[in-house]
């Protein structure tokens, strides 16, 4: 939640103006400065062709004083399934319920163009991302081993409750049945 009283950021749609300030993000955002080995961060070079075009979208959020603060990107991966990417929010402006916000406009999307399950997934030490998914009741689906860190892919089925898009809890994150 906000430590503020008052809301002092907007979310709104990515213009090509913002792409220094993404590029800033991303890279702060690298854990040990370096790329993953699952990732090409390509999509960041050119956020109007990776995400502003139907069925996919990317949202900033812009500070009081016009700086962007923070990011999320929502890629259509396979017919019904999207996949939340490029979640940052810069050190100075966490905890204030920004990353929680840019999810609930993810997933108000999602819902409006018809995606059934959202994706994403997160190395281990992110530890605040983590508790972020565990609010909007994302499941655990698996992990791998990327360079000795362990990635965790979480999913959230959209459509569990006929007629309405989830909200987020405190229920804790659910891994799948040993079966599955």
């Amino acid at each position: 939640m906000s430590n503020d009283p008052v809301k002092h950021w907007t979310i709104r749609s990515y213009r090509s103006s913002d792409l220094p300030a993404c590029r800033t993000l991303y890279v702060e955002g690298l854990i040990g400065g370096k790329i993953a080995e699952n990732d090409t961060g390509l999509d960041i070079d050119d956020i109007d062709h990776a995400y502003m075009i139907p069925g996919n979208h990317f949202w900033v959020v812009e500070n009081a004083v016009g700086e962007i603060v923070a990011m999320l990107g929502l890629q259509n991966v396979e017919p019904g399934v999207a996949e939340i990417r490029r979640l940052r929010v810069r050190q100075d402006h966490r905890r204030r319920g920004i990353g929680q916000a840019l999810i609930e406009t993810a997933l108000k999307f999602s819902s409006d163009n018809g995606y059934l399950k959202i994706a994403l997934d997160t190395f281990v030490d992110r530890d605040a991302a983590l508790r972020l998914f565990e609010k909007f009741r994302f499941r655990h689906s698996r992990t791998r081993h990327v360079n000795d860190r362990e990635l965790m892919y979480f999913y959230l089925d959209l459509y569990t409750s006929p007629g309405t898009r989830p909200t987020h809890s405190n229920v804790p994150l659910q891994s799948p049945p040993a079966d599955a």
